[in-house]
């Protein structure tokens, strides 16, 4: 898989380009600032965009996409829990879906905690885009409207930390990393993993 970072506004936000080597089809992520750039790149390399997909609602991930569904006149598509903040169309998704890229499935994974319909987006030759929910170094808040700090727990255990150590994370802000890397570095996520899930659940 080929990947073009963009990083924009104050927070550093990722927003992603991905196509298969030697194929015209792409897909956007999570584009949250200069829609032109994602424009211009797609024209400049003769990209067929199929669509833009979204690990969550908040605007550093979206701002820039109702420009570029506009342009393009292709679908954005985010999670069903999600939806309803978004003041552009979108077309809904269950955890699970699977987008194609080529002969690439790429499935949507709901992992909330940072928002309830946060998602990673798992292309199955071990590049995932996590969004929020998992960085290098640290994990999504959980103190936004939408958060839940034992939610986020429950998917740091229940599904990121089943993920091989050569999954490659490419995340909403910062640096790509290993999962082998987030295991040895990110104190959050190891934090996270020792929460008694259980003795929260029966309160």
């Amino acid at each position: 898989m080929e990947i073009k970072k963009y990083i924009g506004g104050f927070i550093q936000s990722n927003g992603y380009i991905i196509r298969q080597k030697g194929s015209a089809d792409a897909f956007i992520i999570d584009p949250g600032y200069k829609p032109e750039r994602f424009l211009d790149f797609a024209a400049d390399n003769e990209l067929r965009i199929l669509g833009v997909l979204l690990t969550h609602h908040h605007n550093d991930h979206i701002g820039a996409v109702k420009t570029i569904i506009d342009k393009l006149g292709c679908d954005a598509y985010i999670h069903e829990a999600d939806a309803h903040y978004c003041g552009f169309p979108v077309t809904a998704f269950a955890d699970g879906h699977i987008f194609m890229l080529g002969g690439e499935k790429i499935t949507a994974v709901n992992t909330p905690g940072h928002t309830k319909g946060g998602c990673c987006f798992c292309a199955e030759g071990g590049d995932y885009f996590t969004g929020d929910t998992i960085f290098d170094t640290d994990i999504g808040r959980t103190d936004l409207e939408d958060g839940d700090p034992w939610g986020m727990a429950a998917t740091l255990q229940n599904i990121v930390n089943k993920w091989p150590d050569e999954i490659r994370v490419h995340p909403g802000h910062g640096d790509s990393s290993t999962m082998a890397k987030v295991r040895k570095y990110n104190l959050e996520f190891i934090e996270a993993l020792e929460l008694d899930l259980d003795k929260h659940n029966s309160r």
